[in-house]
């Protein structure tokens, strides 16, 4: 008789230790090596948040973030009973009594952080100001003009029947993925990443092409030239017919395909 292995269970208390005692070190823990994160607040609104990839950047986030002076208290912390996805409420409180609520919806997967929405909403009435964050590596890098050949990117990654070419812009990351007849990832892509399902979440535009996208939920959908595609942690993919596939990826190139 098989059993049913269950998922490894996200750790509320080091979310909790994280947040409270401003430890960086349990936070940056708490994340996915290709981890996503979105904060949305007052300088950075809905139309265009603030995009972070990646555990590196997400760990320079919180360790500036953790730097000001301000107490940090979770108040409340929701899981699913699948362990896939959960959301908590934190309370930040400044020494003149300006107080910021930050609401979190998360995408877990194998118990790491896999993608992050932050909501945050500031006290004014209590006349304090937000202090200025300190520029990040996006934020200066918005400040100056930039003008790419998209024909020489700045690494290449290759892999079974394709290719990833890496574009450092803005402060983030742009992938464009080529992918030859024959290429599926969990052939060509997965001994890279050593997990069941990619965990890369992606926004993509496709140029050229078709890919048969399988979702771990059984979802299955072919994307085609001229579509965009945002897809969540835990997926399959691969080339249906004799045509190369090209996509354009603004989400998930940061660490895919490299070789451990």
């Amino acid at each position: 008789m098989s059993t049913m292995q269950s998922m490894p269970a996200f750790d509320v208390e080091a979310l909790r230790r994280g947040i409270e005692e401003r430890d960086v070190a349990t936070m940056r823990g708490l994340y996915a090596e290709n981890a996503q994160m979105t904060v949305v607040d007052r300088r950075d609104q809905p139309s265009h948040p603030h995009q972070i990839s990646g555990a590196s950047a997400i760990g320079e986030f919180l360790e500036e973030l953790c730097s000001r002076d301000m107490e940090h208290r979770l108040e409340q912390v929701v899981v699913s009973a699948d362990g896939s996805h959960a959301a908590y409420l934190e309370r930040c409180r400044y020494p003149d009594d300006t107080t910021v609520l930050a609401t979190s919806m998360l995408d877990l997967r194998d118990g790491r952080i896999t993608a992050q929405t932050s909501l945050q909403e500031w006290d004014e009435e209590s006349g304090g100001a937000r202090p200025e964050a300190a520029p990040t590596a996006a934020a200066e890098a918005a400040e100056r003009v930039e003008h790419l050949d998209f024909s020489k990117p700045d690494e290449v990654r290759t892999f079974g029947h394709g290719r990833a070419e890496i574009f450092n812009v803005g402060g983030g990351v742009i992938g464009r993925l080529v992918l030859e007849p024959g290429w599926r990832w969990s052939e060509d892509v997965k001994p890279l990443a050593g997990t069941e399902w990619c965990e890369a979440p992606h926004f993509q535009y496709h140029v050229s092409g078709t890919i048969r996208v399988h979702m771990a939920d059984g979802t299955e959908f072919d994307a085609k030239a001229g579509d965009l595609t945002l897809l969540p942690s835990g997926h399959d993919a691969w080339v249906i017919g004799d045509e190369t596939v090209v996509v354009v990826d603004w989400q998930g190139a940061v660490h895919y395909a490299e070789k451990p």
